[in-house]
């Protein structure tokens, strides 16, 4: 089966990996052009790209269908394309050129959380499941029949990074198992049925913490934009990098209370805090931030102009400014 791979970021390498390894016949992989990264924008291959050069296969850069591009794919004789965060449109002449189509792995269980960030998305609602799914490209944004899915829980303490990590390797599996089957003529793909959900790319923006949510959501929304584009907060008026936090709740027990609304013997003196949103207090060796409801206790976090730092380190250097709040 002759497969053209397109693919870009770290989380596509495995799947490109599983199918050189499943010996399907890679003609060709389709990835993003080279781009400045880090602070010397040193001018740096897709991580797609350098997984091929690897492995000896002839590479494409485009971020964009162009004509040329298109006739060069029709030359290829390709049977299915496969395509896993290419990050660009396949216009309809493009569609047309594998015998098969193109199979996309996508990081949710669709029709849920159709977009580019469908795992961000699932970390923030809190869902219970995350999964990846194949499914025919066509036009429509995700809206393609459905070839396969897989399913597992969502750890809540997990970021988007380690979520997509995991599903990279088991939807890689996926991937092999579906092209198998096309191959086979032993799948089908069925349309997608269920209430649709958008998951569009977060920002920056999408990424500051409202000390004022809850701390279950403060929780959520830090994981969320882990490891990218990065959660933060501001301390007088700068701007501070924020690692996971923790909920003293989901580590420590649930408090409880006596009848009069005392706090009951055995509960942690953290559990006892009560800080008003956004601020911060020492606690032991716990660095604790007030939010809507109960703390949480930070990890690690990074000040402006600085590395990333203990947040214990960090609170007994910055007590002599007097009181912390985040804004």
């Amino acid at each position: 089966m002759r497969i053209l791979f397109a693919g870009t970021p770290e989380v596509a390498v495995p799947s490109l990996r599983a199918l050189v390894e499943a010996g399907f016949d890679v003609v060709a992989v389709l990835t993003r052009v080279d781009a400045p990264l880090g602070r010397r924008r040193v001018l740096t291959q897709s991580p797609v790209a350098a997984a091929a050069d690897e492995l000896g296969l002839p590479v494409l850069k485009a971020n964009r269908f162009t004509p040329d591009l298109i006739t060069r794919l029709g030359t290829l004789r390709l049977d299915a394309a496969a395509i896993v965060a290419y990050g660009g449109i396949v216009p309809p002449a493009g569609l047309e050129i594998p015998r098969h189509g193109w199979i996309n792995l996508h990081f949710s269980v669709l029709p849920a959380w159709r977009g580019a960030a469908p795992v961000q998305h699932a970390v923030l609602a809190g869902d219970d499941v995350i999964g990846a799914s194949t499914f025919l490209l066509e036009e429509g944004l995700d809206t393609g029949p459905v070839f396969g899915v897989m399913t597992e829980s969502l750890d809540p303490s997990a970021t988007s990074g380690e979520v997509l990590e995991r599903l990279s390797h088991s939807g890689a599996v996926l991937l092999v198992q579906t092209l198998s089957g096309i191959d086979a003529g032993q799948v089908t793909a069925t349309p997608q049925t269920g209430e649709p959900s958008l998951a569009p790319k977060l920002t920056i923006d999408d990424a500051r913490i409202d000390w004022l949510q809850p701390a279950g959501a403060v929780r959520r929304r830090i994981n969320a934009v882990t490891p990218e584009p990065g959660a933060w907060t501001t301390l007088d008026g700068q701007r501070v990098k924020l690692a996971p936090v923790a909920l003293l709740s989901a580590d420590l027990g649930l408090a409880e209370t006596t009848a009069d609304g005392e706090v009951a013997e055995g509960v942690s003196d953290l559990q006892r805090v009560v800080l008003s949103p956004g601020t911060v207090r020492v606690q032991g060796r716990a660095v604790l931030v007030g939010t809507g409801t109960e703390p949480v206790e930070l990890g690690q976090l990074q000040p402006a102009g600085k590395k990333m730092m203990g947040a214990l380190d960090w609170a007994r250097g910055a007590a002599a400014r007097g009181e912390l709040v985040f804004e």
